[in-house]
């Protein structure tokens, strides 16, 4: 276990691309990936035109944790159908373990271990183990651990986190969970939480989403009515709160076989094109995001990406009273997020118990949700539903702000710039307290949190990101990924 550094330089082409790849020559797009047999790890950035002898100085920062026997260097040309390998340079891994860095050039090799002629690359590398590292084997619990280095987000002190088991905790599923302080472990309620925080937003409701459906509802449990919520949809919601004054932002994913008159609602099933339908001519702005391939992929191969990949993004962004020491503070607001795997759509509202049968006549009477089997996926044949079983979580503090952030990334890039206004300056709003910590470090409660995120190259080119969230405190640790 440890970490691979590779610095990928300079290669030189003796025998000429074009004949290798057999296109004859035309308008080259060379680019190197590093493997873990077979794992895939690293790929540089796409260089287009003839170019003889590619300089890419790029270096990547790998952490492995398993079984290897070659770490392997490909040089790739983009065609038309699909990516040639150019040749292929490998390391044994036995020459890493010393912890020596190796800088040297390689020769290139054909795919049936043919010289590639007098063609090499020249590349470094340098082994890290895990045991050399003074934080190893400490845990969390060392001061010096500041969360997952070479990210974009770092880590965050003095936050608040609500973790939730499925969009509604029944009351009673939940056993008894002693926490410091003897405090008993509550049950946590999702979605109700999601309305609460809707309903009560002043400025601004940001959505991000695989599916939003508008026709849902979010409070569903007559043994907990909230005042205000019976009846309505989270469509009707959001143009209500957007009708007041708030701004409300959607990004949703845009399925590209949801065709009119064809199949509206797309292969997924993600209603995307009746979301947009439904917000047109309101106050609500909605924008359906595609997910864009890596430019260094084949016209064939981009195609089926942006077509059957999706984004999995899943949170909710609002701003939120501030509450010190157990009291609201009047006019003071603050940024609560959202984050983790369960979409604001259909087929998400269940609990612990996860009923296929006993709620098609209330609960799920007007939320039918089964993909599985072609026999039974409409209510009117009487079931079974998909259960669906997931996590999700609510942020409060710095970490907060540092999901409005990627929002607010994504918004630009997608939306367009022509929409950029539609983002508001919270810097410009005297209400709005700036990102600090919501407990104190002494607080049993406190938790030290990183918001990160898995991308592509492609991913990288528009922002198209997965949320991945990393939680842990002075007495556990969580994590919440959405991949």
């Amino acid at each position: 276990m440890g970490d691979l550094c590779v610095w990928v330089c300079v290669l030189q082409f003796v025998e000429a691309a074009e004949s290798l790849v057999g296109i004859g020559k035309g308008y080259s797009q060379y680019y190197a990936t590093v493997d873990l047999v077979p794992a895939r790890v690293g790929r540089t950035r796409v260089l287009k035109g003839q170019v003889a002898d590619p300089v890419w100085d790029e270096s990547f920062k790998i952490y492995c944790a398993h079984t290897v026997a070659d770490v392997q260097i490909s040089i790739k040309d983009d065609a038309v159908v699909g990516s040639a390998v150019i040749g292929r340079a490998k390391v044994p891994a036995a020459e890493l373990l010393s912890g020596a860095k190796l800088d040297d050039w390689y020769p290139l090799f054909k795919e049936n271990g043919d010289a590639l002629g007098n063609s090499r690359i020249r590349f470094s590398l340098q082994f890290f183990a895990a045991s050399d590292d003074p934080n190893w084997g400490c845990g969390i619990k060392d001061p010096r651990f500041l969360g997952v280095p070479c990210c974009y987000f770092p880590q965050r002190k003095g936050c608040n986190v609500t973790l939730y088991q499925d969009s509604h905790m029944a009351d009673g599923f939940l056993p008894t969970i002693y926490q410091t302080g003897n405090t008993v472990r509550q049950p946590t309620h999702c979605w109700e939480d999601v309305f609460k925080a809707i309903t009560d937003a002043r400025y601004l409701i940001y959505v991000i989403g695989w599916s939003v459906t508008t026709s849902i509802t979010l409070v569903r449990d007559l043994q907990r009515p909230i005042p205000g919520s019976e009846g309505v949809t989270l469509g009707e919601l959001l143009k209500k709160k957007a009708d007041e004054g708030v701004t409300v932002n959607l990004l949703v994913w845009d399925d590209k076989t949801s065709v009119e008159y064809i199949h509206k609602d797309g292969v997924m099933g993600t209603n995307d094109q009746e979301t947009l339908d439904f917000f047109a001519n309101t106050k609500v702005n909605c924008f359906l995001c595609p997910w864009n391939p890596d430019d260094s992929l084949s016209i064939i191969q981009g195609f089926e990406i942006g077509t059957m990949f999706t984004h999995h993004q899943k949170l909710l962004v609002v701003d939120a009273p501030v509450v010190t020491s157990g009291y609201r503070q009047s006019e003071q607001r603050r940024i609560v997020s959202f984050v983790g795997g369960i979409d604001l759509c259909l087929g998400r509202y269940d609990t612990q118990h996860h009923p296929l049968f006993s709620t098609l006549n209330t609960v799920h009477s007007k939320d039918f949700h089964q993909p599985n089997f072609t026999q039974a996926n409409d209510i009117k044949y009487g079931g079974p539903r998909e259960p669906w079983h997931d996590i999700h979580s609510r942020l409060e503090g710095p970490v907060a702000w540092d999901v409005l952030f990627n929002f607010e990334q994504r918004w630009k890039k997608q939306a367009g710039a022509t929409h950029a206004s539609l983002l508001l300056s919270l810097r410009d709003i005297p209400e709005f307290d700036p990102p600090s910590e919501v407990t104190a470090q002494n607080d049993p409660d406190t938790w030290n949190v990183q918001f990160f995120r898995s991308i592509d190259a492609g991913i990288l080119a528009f922002l198209l990101l997965h949320s991945l969230l990393c939680c842990n405190c002075s007495h556990q640790s969580q994590q919440i990924s959405d991949l």
